[in-house]
Protein backbone atom coordinates (compact mmCIF):
# COMPACT_ATOMS: atom_id res chain seq x y z
CA UNK A 1 0.00 0.00 0.00
CA UNK A 2 1.37 3.43 -0.92
CA UNK A 3 1.95 6.18 1.65
CA UNK A 4 -1.04 8.11 0.32
CA UNK A 5 -3.26 5.03 0.61
CA UNK A 6 -2.00 4.46 4.16
CA UNK A 7 -2.80 8.08 4.99
CA UNK A 8 -6.31 7.70 3.59
CA UNK A 9 -6.85 4.52 5.61
CA UNK A 10 -5.66 6.28 8.77
CA UNK A 11 -8.05 9.20 8.20
CA UNK A 12 -10.97 6.81 7.74
CA UNK A 13 -9.98 4.76 10.77
CA UNK A 14 -9.61 7.83 13.00
CA UNK A 15 -13.07 9.10 12.01
CA UNK A 16 -14.76 5.77 12.74
CA UNK A 17 -12.87 5.35 16.00
CA UNK A 18 -14.93 8.26 17.38
CA UNK A 19 -18.13 8.24 15.30
CA UNK A 20 -21.25 6.45 16.46
CA UNK A 21 -20.57 6.41 20.18
CA UNK A 22 -23.48 8.83 20.70
CA UNK A 23 -25.79 8.03 17.79
CA UNK A 24 -25.31 7.60 14.05
CA UNK A 25 -22.17 5.56 13.41
CA UNK A 26 -21.42 7.61 10.27
CA UNK A 27 -21.35 11.03 11.95
CA UNK A 28 -19.63 12.79 14.84
CA UNK A 29 -21.63 14.46 17.59
CA UNK A 30 -20.18 17.52 19.30
CA UNK A 31 -18.81 15.32 22.10
CA UNK A 32 -17.29 12.84 19.67
CA UNK A 33 -15.68 15.68 17.70
CA UNK A 34 -14.22 17.09 20.93
CA UNK A 35 -12.74 13.68 21.76
CA UNK A 36 -11.28 13.35 18.26
CA UNK A 37 -9.77 16.86 18.30
CA UNK A 38 -8.32 16.38 21.77
CA UNK A 39 -6.93 12.89 21.27
CA UNK A 40 -5.90 12.95 17.62
CA UNK A 41 -5.11 16.63 16.99
CA UNK A 42 -4.22 17.83 20.48
CA UNK A 43 -0.79 19.01 19.34
CA UNK A 44 -2.49 21.38 16.90
CA UNK A 45 -5.60 22.38 18.87
CA UNK A 46 -4.14 22.00 22.33
CA UNK A 47 -5.97 20.41 25.21
CA UNK A 48 -8.43 23.29 25.34
CA UNK A 49 -11.52 23.13 27.49
CA UNK A 50 -12.91 26.28 25.86
CA UNK A 51 -16.51 25.32 25.11
CA UNK A 52 -17.11 28.45 23.00
CA UNK A 53 -14.17 27.55 20.74
CA UNK A 54 -15.45 23.98 20.35
CA UNK A 55 -18.94 25.28 19.56
CA UNK A 56 -17.52 27.55 16.84
CA UNK A 57 -15.43 24.77 15.28
CA UNK A 58 -18.46 22.46 15.31
CA UNK A 59 -20.75 25.09 13.78
CA UNK A 60 -18.21 25.94 11.08
CA UNK A 61 -17.70 22.27 10.21
CA UNK A 62 -21.39 21.37 10.19
CA UNK A 63 -21.91 22.76 6.68
CA UNK A 64 -25.39 21.29 6.26
CA UNK A 65 -26.46 22.37 9.79
CA UNK A 66 -27.79 18.94 10.74
CA UNK A 67 -26.18 18.98 14.21
CA UNK A 68 -23.50 16.43 13.34
CA UNK A 69 -20.20 16.34 11.47
CA UNK A 70 -20.19 13.77 8.67
CA UNK A 71 -17.13 12.29 6.97
CA UNK A 72 -17.02 14.93 4.23
CA UNK A 73 -17.14 17.74 6.79
CA UNK A 74 -14.39 16.02 8.81
CA UNK A 75 -12.20 15.65 5.72
CA UNK A 76 -12.67 19.36 5.01
CA UNK A 77 -11.17 20.10 8.44
CA UNK A 78 -8.27 17.72 7.89
CA UNK A 79 -7.57 19.14 4.41
CA UNK A 80 -7.55 22.72 5.71
CA UNK A 81 -5.25 21.82 8.59
CA UNK A 82 -2.94 19.96 6.21
CA UNK A 83 -2.74 22.99 3.91
CA UNK A 84 -1.96 25.27 6.88
CA UNK A 85 0.78 22.92 8.07
CA UNK A 86 2.25 22.75 4.58
CA UNK A 87 2.28 26.55 4.34
CA UNK A 88 3.94 26.80 7.76
CA UNK A 89 6.73 24.36 6.84
CA UNK A 90 7.16 25.96 3.41
CA UNK A 91 7.60 29.35 5.06
CA UNK A 92 10.06 27.88 7.56
CA UNK A 93 12.27 26.58 4.73
CA UNK A 94 12.50 30.10 3.28
CA UNK A 95 14.02 31.45 6.51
Amino acid sequence: MSQVQQGMALLISAFHKYSGKEGDKYTLSKGELKDLLTNELGDIFGKSTDQAALDKIFKDLDANADGTVDFQEYITLVACLTMLCNDFFKDQKKK
